[in-house]
């Protein structure tokens, strides 16, 4: 998959197009320059996601020309592990003052934002490899389970509603693995929550089948189909009209469910559904039942919204 064909790679706020475009371009994403203003979100902020190396140099440093080549070199093969920022000295002077940098080419490691290590001179492309060893880990250590950390932590800021940093951290995880189902998802499900329905179409329906059948996959379509099939039933306040005329109108209040749902408020939705069933199980052949575990399936099993209705409906069920 790469910049040609790649369906995300067209803007999607500033900072997840420069993540979703470091999967699909070979190291265009690794490497970057930055300034004084930008210092403190190119390094400190990006530092929290992964170890992130300042390169302070300067047109005149024939040093810094030597190292330049070999240091970008290494970053891209570590593919995400690390990220390189330069820093031209003479334009921008602050920060390699307050850092007390007093010689140059100087490369220094920060960690969550402080920095950790460093070294000087046009070092060797062996003892560069060493570095980003020491501050990121051996490659391939443990990268299963920083994948599933990244993940998790990337589903948690969207479901809190961050989709800048959320479509950040999917990013990172495709830069080093740019057929991750569970980063594609969460990219189109970053897309679906900032309105752009389409173009999550668009990235869903261009995965390869083996991908597209994985279960995130699938919850990101459902929910794309769930979304335009409420959209087809105009304006909620008319449904909640039937519902005070008549509160057993119950094909209505599927749709406000579904409505509901499509809005993000999903223990209402769950609340129609549940009323439903208290009512007439027999209704619509059990539907009310089976539209309910049909939110299960987008929402996700640890979502509070499915444990909540889980629970209730256990009580219904069980009682």
């Amino acid at each position: 998959m790469n910049g040609s064909n790649n369906p995300y790679s067209a803007s999607f706020g500033n900072q997840m197009t420069a993540s979703v475009n470091g999967a699909a371009a070979s190291g265009g994403g690794h490497v970057k320059d930055t300034t004084t203003a930008a210092f403190s979100r190119d390094v400190l902020e990006e530092s929290r996601r992964q170890p992130v190396l300042v390169d302070f140099w300067a047109p005149w440093c024939g040093p810094c020309k030597q190292l330049t080549p070999v240091i970008e070199k290494v970053v891209n093969e570590a593919q995400g592990r690390v990220k390189l920022v330069k820093l031209n000295i003479d334009d921008h002077p602050a920060i390699p003052g307050q850092l007390g940098i007093q010689s140059i080419p100087a490369v220094i490691a920060f960690v969550n934002g402080r920095p950790v290590d460093g070294f000087m001179g046009a070092v060797p492309e062996g003892q560069i490899r060493q570095f980003i060893d020491k501050v990121a880990g051996p490659a391939g250590a443990d990268a299963a389970a920083e994948i599933a950390a990244m993940l998790e932590q990337a589903e948690a800021l969207l479901a809190a509603g961050n989709i800048d940093d959320a479509g950040q951290f999917f990013g990172a995880i495709l830069q080093g693995d740019p057929e991750n189902p569970g980063a594609l998802a969460g990219i189109a499900q970053c897309m679906i929550a900032a309105g752009e329905l389409a173009r999550a179409r668009e990235l869903l329906a261009g995965l390869p089948p083996e991908i597209a059948k994985e279960q995130k996959v699938q919850a990101a379509v459902k929910k794309l189909d769930q979304i335009e099939e409420a959209r087809k039933f105009g304006d909620p306040a008319a449904l909640e009209h039937e519902l005070a005329l008549n509160p057993d109108h119950h094909e209505a209040r599927v749709k406000l469910a579904k409505v509901r749902n499509a809005e993000g408020a999903r223990d209402e939705a769950a609340d129609h559904l549940l009323y439903i069933m208290r009512k007439d199980r027999s209704y619509d052949d059990d539907g009310a039942r089976r539209q309910l575990l049909a939110f299960f399936d987008v929402w996700g099993p640890k979502d509070p919204a499915t444990l909540a209705a889980r629970r209730k409906l256990s009580s219904l069920l069980f009682a």
